[in-house]
């Protein structure tokens, strides 16, 4: 946690005041519905916007903080019994921008990340192809960016016909 610019840092500032509120009353409504507080929550003694990164855990798929998106550091933990139920839980969105899957078989992992309802799946790891399209199901957008599918979004394709 700490300045954006400096390349060491993971966890840079919230854009506003008003975003980092939106963050801490988003943590204070897991905990209020009965989330676990693991670690983070607090505010670091830096300059600027900072959240701590947090991890709550003992959610339900009901809980408001499952359903939407933090916007923030934050990274809620629901208990499932297998991969079909940790897939229906992920599914049970009306999102679909990212997920991400560990597993220590890439075969397994694989499997999961097609059956996943989500315009953007990581295998053990956080970090985006660069060629790879962006973008989202559901209400996480249409269109894509970057890779070839995000260049044709800026194209006008166009169709002449002739008889000779």
């Amino acid at each position: 946690v700490g300045d954006a610019t400096e390349r060491d840092t993971i966890v840079g500032p919230l854009v506003s005041e008003r975003q980092r509120d939106s963050v801490e009353a988003f943590i204070r409504n897991g905990v209020d519905g009965g989330a676990t507080l693991v670690c983070g929550g607090d505010r670091p003694d830096l300059p600027g916007y900072f959240v701590a990164p947090t991890l709550l855990a003992d959610c339900t798929s009901d809980m408001h903080i499952v359903r939407e998106e933090a916007f923030g550091p934050v990274v809620v933990v629901l208990p499932h019994d297998g991969d079909d139920e940790a897939v229906a839980i992920a599914n049970d969105s009306a999102y679909g921008l990212y997920s991400y899957v560990y597993a220590g078989d890439m075969a397994r992992a694989y499997r999961i990340a097609r059956r996943l309802e989500s315009g953007n799946v990581a295998l053990n790891s956080i970090v985006p192809h660069p060629n790879a399209p962006f973008g989202g199901f559901k209400e996480s957008g249409i269109g894509r960016d970057r890779g070839i599918a995000g260049l044709e979004a800026y194209s006008e394709v166009q169709a002449i016909s002739w008889m000779a």
